[in-house]
């Protein structure tokens, strides 16, 4: 049963922006910390970024640190990932999932959304 849904991936060039989206009809995002994480073609999933209850307190891999930021908009149940300056290695599937850094819940995550960065 999918309860996150994530939009926003695209194809976009070396250098590019793009805002990622997970959403929920059933799910209050607000109520638990949040990850992103990326599965690049023929790799595991790598973890990428986690907010607890409040915005301030967001964790990023060390790849996207200074480079995506991660925030919730509570009033909107949907959390986003702002990616900016993006390079090859950022190409993955993208997925949201409930839990934090240490204890996001794989099975949660929507079907993830494609970010292609190419030429």
């Amino acid at each position: 049963q999918v309860q996150l849904v994530e939009s926003g991936g695209d194809l976009v060039q070396p250098g590019g922006s793009l805002r990622l989206s997970c959403s929920s009809s059933e799910f209050t995002l607000s109520s638990r910390a949040m990850t992103w994480v990326r599965q690049a073609p023929g790799k595991g999933l790598e973890w990428v970024s986690s907010i607890g209850l409040a915005n301030w307190d967001s964790k990023y891999a060390d790849s996207v640190k200074g480079r995506f930021t991660i925030y919730r908009i509570d009033a909107k149940n949907t959390l986003y990932l702002q990616m900016n300056s993006l390079n090859s290695d950022d190409t993955a599937m993208y997925y949201c999932a409930k839990g934090g850094r240490l204890n996001y819940e794989p099975d949660s995550r929507g079907r993830g959304t494609q970010v292609t960065v190419s030429p």
